[in-house]
C-alpha cells in the first residue's frame, strides 16, 4: 500500500527526480500543480518499493513507446546527472526498446540520447 506524504515531500521528490532542471511554476500553482505534487511525487515516487532508477527505466521506456521526445530528453539527462545510467547503458537501453517500440520511436530515443552525450551541459 502506498503511503500518502503530503506537497512539501512531493516538491522534495520532483526536484529529486529532475535533478533540480526542471523548475515549479511560481506560487502556490494552483490545484493542477498541488495534487501533481502530492500524488504523483509525494506518493508515487517517494515510495521506496521500487528505486529511483528502476522507475526512471520503466519511465523512459513508457515515454519512448509514447513518442514523447520533450520529456523523453528531461528523463534522460536527469538519468545521466543522477548517476543512475551511463552512457552505455542508454545506448544498449535503446536498442532493447527499439525492439518493442519500433524503429521510429527506438531511432528518436537513440537521437535524444546521442545529442545529449554530445553536448551533456544543454
Amino acid at each position: 500500500m502506498l503511503k500518502k506524504y503530503d506537497r512539501e515531500k512531493g516538491v522534495e521528490w520532483f526536484n529529486e527526480v529532475y535533478a533540480g532542471d526542471v523548475q515549479l511554476p511560481p506560487g502556490d500553482g494552483g490545484p493542477f500543480i498541488d495534487f501533481m505534487l502530492e500524488t504523483l511525487f509525494g506518493t508515487v515516487w517517494a515510495d521506496e518499493t521500487l528505486s529511483l532508477r528502476d522507475r526512471r527505466l520503466l519511465l523512459i521506456g513508457a515515454i519512448t513507446a509514447l513518442g514523447d521526445a520533450t520529456t523523453l530528453e528531461i528523463q534522460i539527462r536527469a538519468a545521466l546527472k543522477r548517476g543512475e545510467l551511463r552512457a552505455d547503458q542508454l545506448d544498449a537501453l535503446s536498442i532493447f526498446l527499439t525492439q518493442y517500440v519500433g524503429y521510429p520511436r527506438g531511432s528518436q530515443l537513440f537521437r535524444i540520447v546521442s545529442t545529449i552525450r554530445a553536448n551533456p551541459g544543454a
